[in-house]
């Protein structure tokens, strides 16, 4: 029985659920911007160069094929997943946690050798100085 309730504890952690969600919504996520890239951008670049699709292009050399436009759609694709996880994703939340560290400091400055040195300490760790507590 222990197993058991180890295993359920395990999958109830809350890092196992997050992500669990994580990989669900990336799936559905990349799905949305594979059908953007194919039916939308793709036809757009693709008046660019001529070609209706980019999965036709393709050469070959010594009676080797080479299928080099569905990788084209496959970079496109992984640039505007890339971009749209950038700009919603990782720009905005460090933004946020830039603002949060303004707002709630949990360092300071040593007066003596300027290096960061958390809120209680007394001595700097790097140069030793003995600083007064800091004001609450």
């Amino acid at each position: 029985m222990s197993l058991l309730a180890d295993f359920k504890k395990f999958i109830l952690r809350g890092n196992v659920v997050d992500l669990a969600v994580a990989v669900v919504i990336g799936t559905a996520f990349a799905a949305v911007v594979n059908a953007l890239v194919t039916d939308l951008l793709t036809p757009v670049i693709a008046l660019i160069f001529g070609k209706p699709s980019f999965q036709d292009l393709s050469f070959t050399i010594n009676n080797s094929h080479f299928l080099y436009g569905d990788f084209l759609n496959a970079a496109i694709t992984f640039l505007s997943i890339a971009a749209a996880v950038f700009f919603f994703v990782v720009a905005p939340t460090n933004h946020l946690l830039a603002r949060r560290a303004k707002e709630d400091p949990d360092t300071r400055e040593c007066p003596e050798c300027t290096s960061a040195i958390p809120l209680a300490a007394r001595r700097c760790p790097q140069c030793t100085a003995q600083i007064p507590a800091a004001a609450p």
